[in-house]
């Protein structure tokens, strides 16, 4: 067995003191490795994807990273790696590229009894079928009332998002070992749909949350040249990809479709030109009880963290936390003992932002 690694992190470089309402923005742990993915085990450590195949525990408290083995068979491909980490009732969900040889890789999901050494991975999940592309895995999980959702990009395929017949470009609903819900759309009124499909149309969702105020799911998804959205996950319904175009066009210049038309599902908020919406939560916390209920996006082009106020599927404002000051934000979560929020950027650092 390979040996753990245990490394001394680097912490608490500087903190902002220009941000809006006097807020605190200090780095906590640096030296990371394309980290994709946090999510707390307890009040003081928490697990992070790097998207190289590492899966790393870090414990805020003492500063010191850990890697944990495992059995996964991860290709780092383009923007694929080892990607969402979740843990539930000492259990770890996984979403990663799977590596399927000669050069074909799949959104796919494991599940593993959580051990600070070392982890055996079961696959719950893989999207069919494989593809030969390094683009739009998709691949956050949200847990809802024991029954694991996934976001799965449809691979850089387009049209693929509109064939019910195959995962790319869909959200996934299944249960937490992999068996199928008997009320899924297909066993309603989708019968060409695959069993695991609960929504479909989607370009490259790479944010996912579940509201602890109205108990719907809700998602950021990536357009082209613009047309970044943030929305609701709705059974059986079709946002539209690659027949709308939310307002973006391909990266050539050439139109895609309409913004919007009746038939598909309608977003809460879209963003032309793009900000690479990447990670969401919906806010709920003590250190901003002002923000409770409200949606807070990360993004990666333009380095934001975004705050969406909305009610009944219904946009109110969007304000701008702060932008351009810690990198191309991945992940967001709420350390839930405190209500701060914890921040990870591409370039390697877990931040966490405060009053």
């Amino acid at each position: 067995m390979k040996k753990i690694i245990l490394i001394t992190s680097l912490f608490l470089i500087y903190t902002f003191q220009a941000l809006p309402n006097e807020l605190k923005l200090s780095e906590e742990i640096s030296g990371l490795k394309s980290p994709w993915s946090i999510s707390f085990i307890n009040e003081s450590k928490a697990l992070v994807t790097e998207k190289s195949g590492n899966l790393i525990l870090v414990d805020f408290i003492s500063k010191k990273i850990k890697k944990i083995e495992h059995n996964l068979n991860v290709l780092e491909d383009g923007q694929g790696g080892l990607l969402e980490v979740l843990y539930y009732d000492n259990q770890i969900f996984i979403s990663y590229s799977e590596n399927l040889k000669k050069g074909k890789t799949s959104t796919s999901v494991a599940v593993a009894k959580f051990n600070e050494n070392s982890l055996n991975f079961k696959n719950i999940f893989r999207a069919e079928p494989p593809i030969n592309s390094g683009y739009h895995f998709g691949s956050r999980l949200v847990i809802k009332e024991n029954l694991l959702y996934i976001t799965a990009g449809e691979r850089g395929q387009g049209m693929i998002a509109q064939d019910p017949t195959k995962h790319p470009g869909s959200i996934i609903r299944i249960h937490l070992d992999g068996k199928i819900p008997k009320n899924n759309p297909k066993f309603k009124d989708k019968k060409n749909w695959l069993p695991e499909i609960y929504q479909i149309g989607v370009r490259n969702p790479q944010g996912m949350a579940l509201s602890p105020f109205d108990n719907k799911i809700y998602l950021t998804n990536h357009g082209a040249k613009g047309g970044d959205w943030f929305g609701e996950a709705k059974y059986g319904e079709n946002y539209g990809w690659k027949i709308l175009g939310w307002g973006g066009t391909n990266y050539t210049g050439t139109k895609i479709g309409p913004k919007w038309m009746p038939g598909y599902t309608k977003a809460i908020k879209y963003w032309v030109p793009s900000i690479a919406a990447s990670s969401m939560i919906i806010y709920k916390g003590s250190e901003f009880r002002e923000w409770n209920g409200d949606a807070l996006i990360t993004s990666l082009r333009d380095q934001s963290l975004r705050k969406i106020k909305f009610k009944e599927g219904k946009l109110l404002n969007e304000k701008i936390i702060f932008k351009g000051k810690i990198g191309r934000i991945r992940d967001i979560e709420i350390q839930k003992s405190t209500g701060k929020i914890i921040l990870i950027t591409d370039q390697g650092s877990i931040w966490i932002l405060q009053k």
